[in-house]
C-alpha cells in the first residue's frame, strides 16, 4: 500500500513500507528541462551539480562522507519534468539520510567559485554525450520529434551554460526549490507519520511558481556523417500518447512487442533473421507533457536504409497480423519484468516519483491491471498510425 499525504507546507510525501533493513530516500522538485527556455537551457541540471558541492554546515567531502560511509549510496538526476537527489542505505540510518538531503535541497551554498569550476564539468559531460555515438543519436532524435525550447538537450548549451552564474542559479533555486513543488519519497522500513512531521518540521511553507514553455510537435529525417567511428547508429521514433491518458499503456506494449529483448519482432526480424545488426532496443519516454517511443539499433552504413524499411515493413505487419497469443505473451513479459525490477527499493522510488509527477504515486499499484486491459484493436492502431509520423536519424561512418 502506498501513503500520501499533502502537508500544510505543501510538499507532497510519499511511502511505501518495506521491511527488509534496507531504506530508499529522495527529496524531488517538479521541475526539469521541460521547464526551462532557450536562455535558460540546463539550469536545472547545473542546480542539480550546485546541491552537492556543500552547505554552511557540510562541505562536499562531508555530504558524501555522511551517506557513504554509512554504507550507503547517493546520487541524483535531472529528467524533463523532475530533478531528484536520492540515497539508498540501511534503515537504521535513515535520519541520517533525511538530514542531508534536507539540508542539500534547503541550504546549497551557490559559491561563485564553485559554480564556474562546475560549468567546466558540465561542457566536460557535454563532449561525453557528443563523443559517445549511441548518447549523442538520442538527443539528436528528440531534435527532430519536437520544436523550440524542449528540442534543446536537458544539458543545455555552450552559450546557455556560459550566461548562468551563480547569482542566477541562486534566483532559479530560491523560486523553485520550495515545500509546494516539492516531494519526499520513501521507501522501506520506516514510520509514513514520523516522515511528515520530519517535512512540516524542516520546510516552511513557501510558494514557487513553475514555467511551462510550449511542447510543440514535430517530425523530421536526417543523417550525418561523422569520422572515427565504425558503426552507423540508427534512432527511429514516433509520437505516443501522453502518460495522463490510458493509451500510454498501449505504447508501452507496443514498445516491448518491436524492441524489448531477444524476443521482440525487430530482434528477430534484423539480428536473428538477417544478420544486419547487433544491438536492437526500444523504450518508451515521457512524463507529463511529453511521450515518445525510440527504437535504436547499431548498424552498417549501407544497411540504414534496409534497416528503416524492415521497422516500417515490421509495424505494418503488426497493424494487420498481431493476435491474442502474442499480445498476451507480451503482456506477460511486461509484468513479468516490473515485478522483478520491484524487488529494489529503489526501482520502487523511482516508479513513486515518476507516477507522482505524472499525476498519481498511486499508479504503480495500477500498472499490472493497466497492462493487463491494453486492447489488441488499440495496439494494432498505434502500430498502423506510426507510418502516417515518425522521425528517423541516422549519425554514419563518413
Amino acid at each position: 500500500m502506498i501513503q500520501r499525504k499533502v502537508l500544510k507546507n505543501g510538499m507532497v510525501v510519499i511511502f511505501k513500507q518495506r521491511k527488509n533493513g534496507v531504506v530508499s530516500v529522495a527529496f524531488a522538485v517538479r521541475h526539469g528541462g521541460l521547464n526551462e527556455f532557450e536562455k535558460n537551457k540546463g539550469i536545472s541540471h547545473f542546480i542539480e551539480h550546485m546541491l552537492y558541492k556543500g552547505t554552511p554546515t557540510r562541505n562536499t567531502q562531508q555530504i558524501s562522507t555522511e551517506i557513504e560511509k554509512n554504507g550507503g549510496e547517493l546520487n541524483g538526476f535531472t529528467s524533463e519534468q523532475i530533478t531528484s537527489f536520492w540515497c539508498k542505505m540501511p534503515s537504521k540510518h535513515l535520519p541520517i539520510a533525511l538530514d542531508v538531503l534536507a539540508d542539500m535541497v534547503k541550504n546549497p551554498l551557490f559559491d561563485g567559485k564553485e559554480a564556474n569550476k562546475e560549468r567546466q564539468v558540465i561542457f566536460e559531460e557535454m563532449k561525453m554525450y557528443q563523443d559517445t555515438p549511441r548518447l549523442c543519436v538520442l538527443d539528436k532524435i528528440k531534435a527532430l520529434l519536437y520544436k523550440g525550447d524542449f528540442a534543446i538537450p536537458i544539458i543545455g548549451t555552450i552559450k546557455s551554460m556560459n550566461s548562468i552564474d551563480s547569482a542566477k542559479l541562486r534566483e532559479f533555486f530560491e523560486r523553485i526549490y520550495t515545500p509546494e513543488n516539492m516531494i519526499l519519497a520513501v521507501v522501506g522500513d520506516a514510520d509514513f507519520d514520523e516522515l511528515c512531521k520530519f517535512a512540516e518540521k524542516n520546510f516552511k511553507s513557501k510558494k514557487g511558481k513553475i514555467e511551462m514553455p510550449k511542447v510543440i510537435l514535430s517530425n523530421g529525417e536526417s543523417i550525418e556523417k561523422r569520422k572515427g567511428i565504425d558503426q552507423a547508429n540508427v534512432v527511429f521514433a514516433y509520437h505516443a500518447p501522453l502518460p495522463k491518458d490510458e493509451k500510454n499503456y498501449v505504447a508501452q506494449v507496443l514498445s516491448v512487442l518491436m524492441a524489448g529483448g531477444m524476443s521482440s519482432r525487430l530482434f528477430s526480424e534484423i539480428r536473428e533473421k538477417r544478420n544486419l545488426a547487433y544491438a536492437v532496443k526500444g523504450n518508451t519516454e515521457g512524463e507529463i507533457d511529453y511521450a515518445y517511443n525510440q527504437i535504436y539499433i547499431g548498424t552498417t552504413a549501407e544497411n540504414v536504409q534496409k534497416v528503416k524499411s524492415l521497422i516500417l515493413e515490421e509495424f505494418e505487419k503488426v497493424s494487420k497480423s498481431l493476435d491474442e497469443k502474442e499480445l498476451n505473451q507480451v503482456k506477460e513479459q511486461i509484468i513479468g519484468n516490473y515485478i522483478l525490477s520491484m524487488e529494489d527499493s529503489h526501482n520502487i522510488l523511482l516508479n513513486l516519483l515518476i507516477s507522482e509527477i505524472r499525476g498519481d504515486a498511486n499508479e504503480i499499484d495500477k500498472f499490472v491491471d493497466k497492462i493487463k486491459s491494453v486492447k489488441l484493436k488499440d495496439v494494432r492502431e498505434l502500430a498502423s498510425s506510426v507510418k502516417k509520423g515518425y522521425s528517423f536519424f541516422a549519425l554514419v561512418p563518413e
